[in-house]
């Protein structure tokens, strides 16, 4: 009896052991997360003798789930997330931005050129108190306005959401991250431009904004890779995937239809044509972190003047870096 007990108790044990020959990659249906299908087509790390998996996260809750379950090696995410989950005692290191431009205004009205030309308007966010909303809100209370008093805002869960509002025009303004911009205009007939009056436009691009109201580079570091656990003891693993991005993100960048193609496989929500348009509008910047951080600490520092619960109540320290 005692021996079959024992054996129970080492088959138990070796079922809950990580499988070494796996490296779990873990990112939201957003941009940042695409290289990693590239990188899973072409089997990049075989000669480690890893594979690499990778599990879609739809919210900021399922993306903390993940973490504390501890059965993720890479995460994708918004930079003010690892900031706040640092803060908060998991054990997580940022490794690189490479996402520095994703957000854009689309409207029925040509003639808005600034946040401040939407005073008065209704529109819809999705993601309340996520990234979109949280450089939004940003913008506005450098332009001197109160999202509250000033504007109408109707927050809704997705952005799917957000673009169903538009083409259905029960909206005619809304925030909406890329690639759901360039989805929304292909949905809609508005691209390419139609002779007379599309239905939608381009409107500001948030980056720009940020730029014109807080003085600086139209650049907002949004979003990277972190790395779960010790890091100390798997440096080579970690620069051989953060090589392996880089070089999955130039060909992202360099093969938009392909690139949208590989992609839409393992995420059917998008659209393959309006991802491929939508590449040639975000502001990709592959950085390592510990070289943004004067960036991510401005914006960090700008967070915090708002609402410090997003980036978990202070600027986090250099420990937040991988080096």
């Amino acid at each position: 009896m005692k021996n079959i007990v024992v054996l129970l108790f080492l088959l138990f044990n070796i079922s809950l052991a990580k499988d070494e020959t796996k490296i779990v990659v873990a990112g939201p249906i957003a941009s940042v997360s695409h290289p990693f299908f590239y990188m899973i087509e072409n089997d990049v790390l075989k000669d480690l003798n890893k594979k690499v998996e990778f599990r879609l996260w739809n919210n900021p809750d399922e993306l903390r789930a993940l973490i504390l379950k501890g059965d993720v090696d890479f995460i994708a995410l918004p930079t003010n997330v690892a900031a706040n989950l640092h803060n908060k005692g998991v054990d997580l290191k940022l490794l690189n931005v490479s996402v520095w431009g994703i957000l854009q205004m689309v409207s029925r009205d040509s003639s808005l050129k600034t946040i401040e030309d939407f005073k008065g308007k209704k529109i819809v966010v999705p993601f309340r108190a996520d990234m979109p909303d949280i450089v939004f809100q940003a913008v506005i209370k450098k332009a001197g306005l109160d999202i509250k008093k000033d504007f109408d805002i109707q927050y809704v869960a997705t952005p799917i959401d957000a673009m169903q509002m538009l083409i259905l025009r029960r909206v005619d303004h809304a925030l909406l991250a890329e690639p759901a911009v360039s989805i929304a205009l292909r949905k809609s007939g508005s691209f390419p431009m139609k002779v007379i009056a599309p239905d939608l436009y381009r409107s500001i691009s948030l980056q720009d904004e940020w730029g014109r109201l807080f003085q600086t580079e139209a650049k907002i570091p949004q979003a990277g890779i972190a790395v779960i656990g010790k890091s100390d003891d798997k440096k080579e693993l970690i620069d051989r995937f953060l090589l392996e991005y880089d070089k999955a993100l130039n060909w992202y960048k360099s093969n938009k239809e392909e690139a949208s193609k590989l992609v839409v496989k393992s995420l059917p929500m998008l659209e393959e044509q309006g991802l491929a348009d939508s590449i040639s509008h975000i502001v990709f910047d592959n950085k390592m972190a510990i070289d943004s951080q004067k960036e991510l600490e401005f914006f960090f520092e700008v967070l915090k003047d708002n609402d410090a619960k997003l980036i978990g109540g202070k600027i986090p320290d250099k420990s937040l870096y991988y080096k």
